[in-house]
């Protein structure tokens, strides 16, 4: 089980401490090793590289005989008829009456079809250049301070929608980060009795986001109108804590471990309840295709739903799942659809597992396992290349960019002093935000520099990280 170390109380405590102004950026400095590499032992002896016999050891009398004599005993032998007449055979079949075997000359010309393949090679190795290694900046591009962030492992305080617009839940409000101008706005703050706000979703269409609450009820706001749609109740008996949209669907997860379908366009929302989990429903995650949902649970278990499997089967698709995965130990909360397979999910376990694990969700095999040796708090597919990055907690609290299948380290990215929470992914693919418990939020190139603006996203893109203003979001 992966407590949080936060509970709502202690977060509503620490709101009596003077207030820091939200989002305002922060400086580093670099860590520079020490370059020495002077031996720890003064009195070890060096040695070079090159091996010089000793002549002393050698016996030189000895080997001029061994070298001389046979010869001698050849010469002196005499050669009976037959042999004399073999040898010289010999010599004219094979060696076509050549003494010197070994001779100082030019070597023979080769075919000329081999060198012609040999300059075709060549001339197609030039042709070709070499794809220079994406460098990877190992510090973040912009750190802005997150105050009131709350400690929670199960919550997901964070989304970056299609529209370039950035949400982040700082207790009981939502801000919203406008990148095409560096704007920010207040799109709500709940009251004590409903807060902290517990999950953020953007809709597909960059205008709409969902917001779960606490106190179980879950609102959908129009953010270019600032204006609340409508607000959801009793679908939980608990605070919602992830949120995924699937089109007009929205799925709620809560603490009660309920899975709830909600058509928003129409009065009786509750579409579809998956039952399956036994405590709370931590990760959230549709497949591209929209056919798939993937869940994960406080209880340890990964669960695979098949829209077609609820909709021909309306009586089971309440407790009937495509596959139930048991071989996290912790909970699971870290989920990514691969956007290259679409049948394959990575998933992240809690603090006792440390693994990422890698799946075919149509015949439920495990793929591959690796133990990351710390906490997975986030996963994220790189758009363009095949990388995954994921977040995590003790001890390093580092971004790890993976090259996949090899799951080979292409580059440890640290700055965060505390359990990396969160993450999300710039509509570009290139850019991720990270929040953290240390209170933080922070831009990281990882997954390309942004090119020249050619639309009006990509220019809003490159208008957040030129500004040189603070951010205050209060």
């Amino acid at each position: 089980m992966d407590a949080g170390s936060h509970s709502i109380s202690s977060e509503k405590r620490n709101r009596c401490t003077a207030p820091r102004p939200p989002l305002q950026e922060a400086g580093s400095r670099p860590y520079m090793p020490s370059l020495s590499t002077a031996s720890r032992n003064p009195s070890a002896k060096c040695y070079g590289d090159r091996f010089i016999p000793d002549r002393s050891a050698m016996d030189m009398d000895m080997a001029r005989y061994l070298l001389t004599e046979p010869r001698k005993d050849k010469e002196n032998a005499a050669a009976s008829p037959a042999k004399e007449a073999y040898r010289k055979l010999l010599a004219e079949k094979i060696l076509n009456n050549r003494t010197r075997i070994l001779s100082f000359r030019n070597k023979p010309p080769e075919p000329e079809s081999i060198h012609t393949e040999l300059r075709a090679d060549a001339a197609s190795l030039q042709a070709k250049p070499a794809k220079q290694r994406r460098y990877i900046p190992q510090s973040a591009e912009r750190t802005l301070d997150a105050p009131e962030l709350v400690d929670d492992y199960y919550l997901n305080l964070l989304d970056w929608g299609s529209s370039n617009v950035l949400s982040i839940a700082l207790s009981n409000t939502v801000y919203l980060w406008d990148a095409s101008n560096g704007s920010t706005s207040e799109l709500v703050t709940v009251d004590e009795d409903n807060g902290p706000v517990t999950s953020v979703s953007w809709a597909p269409d960059g205008r709409h986001i969902a917001v779960g609450l606490n106190s179980s009820d879950v609102q959908l706001w129009d953010t270019t109108s600032n204006r609340l749609l409508r607000t959801m109740r009793g679908v939980h008996d608990s605070r919602v804590g992830s949120l995924a949209w699937n089109n007009n669907i929205l799925t709620t997860g809560g603490m009660d471990g309920k899975i709830v379908n909600n058509d928003v366009r129409i009065r009786d929302h509750v579409v579809q309840t998956y039952h399956g989990h036994e405590q709370e429903v931590c990760g959230l995650k549709w497949s591209g295709s929209g056919q798939q949902l993937a869940s994960g649970g406080n209880d340890n278990i990964l669960h695979i739903w098949d829209v077609s499997m609820a909709s021909s089967m309306p009586s089971a698709g309440r407790t009937q799942w495509l596959h139930r995965l048991e071989d996290h130990v912790a909970a699971v909360k870290a989920l990514a659809w691969c956007p290259f397979q679409s049948n394959m999910l990575a998933s992240g376990g809690g603090g006792s597992d440390r693994c990422i694990k890698f799946w075919n969700t149509h015949t439920g095999s495990c793929l591959n396992s690796v133990d990351t040796g710390s906490q997975v708090c986030s996963l994220i597919w790189n758009k363009n290349e095949r990388e995954l990055l994921s977040s995590h907690g003790f001890t390093q609290n580092q971004l790890t960019l993976w090259k996949y299948p090899s799951m080979v380290k292409m580059a440890e990215l640290t700055g965060h002093t505390s359990r990396v929470l969160f993450m999300a992914q710039s509509p570009d693919g290139l850019t991720v935000a990270s929040a953290a418990a240390d209170e933080t939020l922070r831009f990281w190139n990882v997954f390309g520099t942004p090119e020249a603006p050619k639309t009006a996203s990509k220019a809003s893109h490159t208008v957040m990280f030129n500004s040189s203003n603070h951010i205050h979001i209060r």
